[in-house]
């Protein structure tokens, strides 16, 4: 068997696009639970990181998936990627904000949400190879 076939499922947008959804659906969990208690890890900015990364890979994901749909250019690709991951990040923090022992509107989450997000994305389009 070709090694293209054995790979033929990641070249499809509707794994990518399922990642994606899996994706949301985990950060609607995570946020629907009490704030977790990082006693052992006392960095300060922590959390924005574990934002920036986890909007990182979202972007990525929803970046992939985008590309092999053959959606336009990748310049609209990436202006849909982070449009809807940054609010999709501004829904997390107002969501939070119901939560108790959450805080949402915390414009530093946010921002964190939107870099990770916008590195994602970036560094998708700079990854990808058309013959690959």
């Amino acid at each position: 068997m070709p090694v293209a076939r054995c790979l033929s499922p990641f070249r499809n947008s509707s794994v990518w696009l399922s990642a994606f959804v899996c994706w949301a659906l985990i950060l609607w969990i995570l946020s629907e639970r009490p704030a977790p208690e990082m006693a052992n890890l006392d960095l300060p900015g922590f959390d924005k990181v574990l934002h920036f990364a986890y909007f990182l890979v979202g972007a990525f994901l929803f970046s992939i998936a985008l590309h092999l749909r053959g959606s336009s250019s990748w310049r609209r690709n990436f202006l849909v990627v982070v449009i809807t991951l940054a609010t999709i990040g501004a829904l997390d923090e107002w969501h939070q904000s119901w939560i108790p022992s959450r805080s949402g509107n915390d414009l530093g989450d946010w921002g964190a949400d939107l870099l990770g997000a916008l590195t994602g994305a970036l560094i998708c389009k700079a990854l990808w190879r058309p013959a690959c």
